[in-house]
């Protein structure tokens, strides 16, 4: 793995990111400015964590911390989309909370790759 931009779960969390964001700023006022803005901040927060981390990766406990703070913003992504999904019913949110919920689910279970077998 020569980069960052090499895991599966940075990919998908940037794609992600991207359409979030292209939605987002499609929404209503005030959900874009209120709700929106949150979740634009949040899906970029995953991708960005990984970064982070992926940068401390010599050092395991570092790299599992930021590993752990994308899984967090990725929940918090979820839960914003489901909301989102809820009050724009027949919207694309739907999608959007199933794709953060599978990459969610990837990163955890990266995180305990890492725990088990990451050789610094």
């Amino acid at each position: 793995m020569k980069s960052y931009k090499d895991l599966e779960i940075y990919k998908l969390s940037f794609g992600l990111a991207v359409r979030i964001y292209q939605l987002s700023v499609k929404l209503p006022n005030p959900d874009k400015f209120e709700t929106g803005s949150q979740l634009r901040r949040s899906s970029q927060s995953v991708k960005d964590n990984i970064v982070e981390g992926y940068g401390r990766r010599r050092y395991k406990a570092d790299f599992i911390r930021f590993l752990v703070y994308s899984h967090a913003s990725c929940l918090e992504a979820i839960s914003q989309a489901e909301f989102l999904a809820e009050i724009h019913t027949g919207t694309e949110w739907t999608n959007i909370a199933n794709d953060l919920d599978k990459t969610g689910i990837k990163i955890y279970n990266f995180i305990n790759y890492v725990e088990k077998n990451w050789k610094v």
